[in-house]
This record gives C-alpha cells, structure tokens and sequence, in this order.
C-alpha cells in the first residue's frame, strides 16, 4: 500500500470548475465572483458539511470543457488564472481542507502545441480518444511524454495540490502510470493518486499501475439502481464484491459526478436518496460528494452534444437551503463517518437481505456497525455492535 495516512480521513467535495464559474457552456445569468473566486464562498459550506478536501474538475487552459486541455502549465484564464489559483487554495489551506486536481494526460486538444507527443496510427494519423476529433491519444510510450506528466505533477503537488484523479486511467496503459507515479512519489510521498475506472479488473489495476485507488463505478450503479428498483438483492451481491476490493486497497466511493445523472434525478423520492447517502458514507472507501448532491440538485444528462451541461451547473454565489431530508441525511453521516475513521478499510459483511432491506456489518478489529437500509419503509439504521 502506498496511501498515504491522511487518505483514511479525507472526505472530498468534487466539483466541476468551469461549470461552476459559469465558464461553459456560457456566460453567467448574473453578477457574481467568476472564476475559481467563485468557489471561495463554498468553502465554509464543505466545512459546515464535514468534508476535509475539494477536488476540482480540470482547471488548466483548454479548448472548450477543460478536458481538451492545451497547456498543462497554466490555469485556464476563465477560472482567473494562476493568481486565482492562488488564492483559492491559500483559502482552502487556511480552512484545512486539502486539494485534488484533475490530470488529464491519456489525451491533448488536437490544438495542442506539442503535435510530436501524439499517438499516431499506421497512416501516421493522430489516433482520436474513443473517437473524438478533438481528443487526440498521448503517445504514452515515449520518454519525454513520461518525463513532462511528472513534471507538471511535481509542480502542482509544490504550488499546493495534495493529490491527482487521473482522467481516463482505464485507457492509458497501466505500465505508463508505473513509470510515472513512483518518480513523482520519491519526491511527494505524501501525494494520493486514483484514476478513472469505469470497468474491468480494479485490483488488478491498482496493482500493475500503481495507484493508489480507482473509481468505484460498479458500486455506484448498484446502490442507485436497487433503490430505483426495489432490489435490495443487486446491492447485497454488489457488497460481496466491494468487500474483495477493499482487501486490496481502498475504493473511491460516490453517488454522482460531472459525468453522470444526479441522483436525485434518478430516485425521486428524497427518502430513498437518504438511503443511497447511508451507504455511500457507511461502507468502506474514500467517499466523494458532487457538488449539489448534499442539496438535492437534480440535473440528467444526456447523449448529445452539451448533454453534460445539465449536470455541470453554475453555482449560486453562495449555498441555499437545498432539500431538508437530503442535507440533512448528509450533515448527519459526515459526522458519524468523521468519529469512525476505520470504516475507510473495514471488513463488510451482508448479514441480511430480504425483498424489503438490506442489513450489513462493517468492522474493524473491536469497532464495529449494524447499518440497517429499508428499502421499503424508506428507513434506515445505524448503530454500534
């Protein structure tokens, strides 16, 4: 395990920059801070919830929605520039919450300057990122393109970052962030490094790469799928599988992100939201809450062009009152998962599974919790054994 220590204790706020600048996919409604200054105001409000950390979506210069990206080494100038930078996290710090950054190097803006670091096919073609024109693949097997992703990363870990979320790790080839990641930890051990998984062998992953986590996608289906139909049995087989992974190092845990439909949007009934934020902050992993999902934000999205916008929506100058079960459920399970650290790498056990609830154990040496989900009651329980 390379994780650092403080991992056990983070508790992130993910959030999406440009949109929440109102960067993209427009100007803003109305008057208000822009930039990453716009998250200033948020951050007492990731304090007041329990959360330890912000992780940002992509805020270096690009092409249109961050994940283009055109320079590395700067801040995109509609999130204020480095200077904003700067200060947010200068204010983050000073509030003790940590920062994760975006790193998006499986691919370049087919604008990028540096045409030579591209992955080219037997034509000599750039090769598109799952077939997006404006995506182009890094030729990750070159010496220099390993040798600048390490750079870039030293230099943000120096200018105040405190972890990565690697972008589309599940298509950048694993002995690449072997290479990386090691050299980048000899002079930052304290750094945490997890990528995007969407599929396929996690454990595997971790172990060939090096990171230290990957997204938890197959948990994320199951918790909001059973509760949208009433299957406690999809989450209960689910469980068995979770509880493997966390043998070997400790999932990223979430209910929602810039990629996907809200929660709320997919359960309509705040009750059985509350149950998904039971889980979520109950099992063990390394749990994430996307910005609005604490309020009950809804948003879908859709296969289209812009079809991310909905979920990647302006913030408000400062947090409003939201659902009161939701936030409420939120404020309540941040506090218990702050006095149970342990649960980050605990033993789950499904003790019970009925077509009305799920009941499982987590533990961890003399520490231990009964978690109790009605599914059809819309009810839930936790308490200590």
């Amino acid at each position: 395990m390379t994780e650092p220590d403080w991992v056990e204790h983070a508790l992130w706020w993910h959030v999406y920059p440009l949109g929440a600048a109102g960067a993209v996919p427009g100007p803003p409604a109305h008057a208000a801070p822009r930039g990453l200054d716009r998250l200033e105001p948020w951050l007492d409000h990731v304090i007041s919830l329990g959360l330890s950390g912000i992780a940002l979506g992509p805020v270096f210069r690009s092409a249109t929605h961050g994940y283009d990206t055109l320079d590395h080494r700067v801040v995109d100038e509609r999130l204020g520039g480095d200077a904003a930078f700067d200060r947010l996290v200068a204010a983050a710090k000073d509030r003790g919450l940590r920062i994760a950054l975006d790193g998006v190097f499986n691919h370049v803006a087919a604008q990028h300057q540096r045409q030579d670091w591209l992955l080219r096919d037997e034509r000599g073609e750039p090769v598109p990122f799952e077939g997006h024109g404006g995506l182009l693949t890094l030729d990750h097997g070159r010496d220099d393109v390993r040798a600048e992703v390490i750079d870039i990363m030293r230099t943000w870990l120096d200018r105040g970052a405190d972890a990565w979320r690697l972008d589309a790790a599940y298509a950048t080839p694993p002995d690449f962030w072997a290479a990386v990641l090691p050299e980048v930890r000899r002079t930052h051990p304290h750094a945490w490094f997890f990528g995007e998984v969407i599929h396929g062998d996690y454990a595997d992953v971790v172990q060939t790469s090096t990171m230290d986590s990957v997204t938890q996608y197959e948990l994320w289906k199951a918790i909001w799928s059973s509760l949208a139909d009433s299957n406690p049995h999809e989450l209960a087989w689910t469980l068995g599988r979770h509880a493997d992974l966390v043998q070997h190092f400790a999932p990223v845990t979430f209910l929602g992100n810039h990629d996907v439909t809200r929660l709320a949007s997919r359960l309509d009934d705040p009750g059985l939201v509350a149950l998904a934020v039971v889980a979520l902050l109950t099992l063990p992993g390394t749990p994430m809450v996307y910005a609005g999902d604490e309020l009950g934000s809804t948003g879908v999205k859709e296969e289209r062009f812009g079809g991310d916008d909905a979920v990647r929506p302006e913030l408000p100058p400062a947090p409003e009152a939201g659902d009161e079960v939701i936030r409420g459920t939120y404020h309540h399970l941040i506090s218990l998962r702050r006095q149970h650290p342990w649960l980050h790498r605990a033993q789950l056990e499904v003790e019970e599974v009925t077509q009305e609830h799920l009941v499982y154990l987590v533990r961890s040496g003399e520490e231990a919790l009964r978690v109790t989900l009605g599914f059809a009651a819309r009810s839930w329980g936790v308490d200590t054994v």
